[in-house]
């Protein structure tokens, strides 16, 4: 149990700190404009490298077992987790599949990425980090170990989105802040739903017929 704690905290510190202005801009300074666009690249590289020693280690120490959601209802909690991680591909592919690995900024001629308000992103500014929580949780079997992994995850995940939410901040400016002023950061509210699906599917614009 201390180890996958020690893992835990050492990849979360790994990963801000990796994403923070301080250490991109000392990497643009000492290695050039030309290495930052092979830093996101790295950086996910990087962050799935020092993600697995909490995985290993959730193997080898799996603890001991909380609970067992006895079937059909574990049936129903591993079918949301199909369906939330089809959630969370979906955001990938709004969000953008290359820039999101960091394959578009190798481009020779890569142009700046426009920021997405629209399908899931519209309901919620961080839809990754939304559907990973609820595919996090909806395990039918919960051990000791696993968690401290959840506790430990969902709890990063508010320091992800603080540095995130600068980033965003320092990239789109005024729009970017205004997105946010009216856009949930994980979880959409009732209101948000129902704006969204009456300007969608029952608000049609009225065409107007000139002589």
């Amino acid at each position: 149990m201390p180890w996958i704690i020690l893992a835990i905290a050492l990849w979360g510190f790994f990963h801000s700190f990796n994403a923070s202005f301080g250490v991109k801009d000392f990497c643009r300074r000492t290695l050039g404009e030309g290495f930052m666009k092979y830093y996101r690249l790295a950086f996910n590289t990087f962050a799935v490298i020092t993600f697995l020693p909490i995985v290993l280690l959730l193997a080898a120490q799996p603890g001991e077992e909380l609970y067992r959601v006895p079937a059909p209802w574990s049936y129903v909690m591993i079918a949301g987790q199909v369906f939330f991680a089809g959630c969370l591909l979906v955001a990938v592919i709004q969000f953008g599949v290359l820039y999101f690995i960091g394959l578009r900024q190798l481009a020779a001629q890569s142009q700046p990425r426009e920021l997405v308000t629209s399908g899931l992103y519209a309901y919620v500014r961080h839809p990754f980090y939304t559907f990973f929580i609820l595919f996090l949780w909806l395990t039918p079997v919960m051990t000791t170990s696993l968690l401290v992994v959840c506790l430990g995850l969902s709890l990063y995940i508010q320091v992800g989105i603080y540095f995130e939410e600068r980033k965003l901040l320092r990239e789109f400016g005024d729009p970017y802040a205004r997105y946010r002023a009216v856009t949930p950061a994980l979880f959409p509210t009732p209101k948000i739903v129902r704006n969204h699906w009456r300007s969608r599917f029952i608000l049609k614009p009225q065409s107007s017929d000139k002589a």
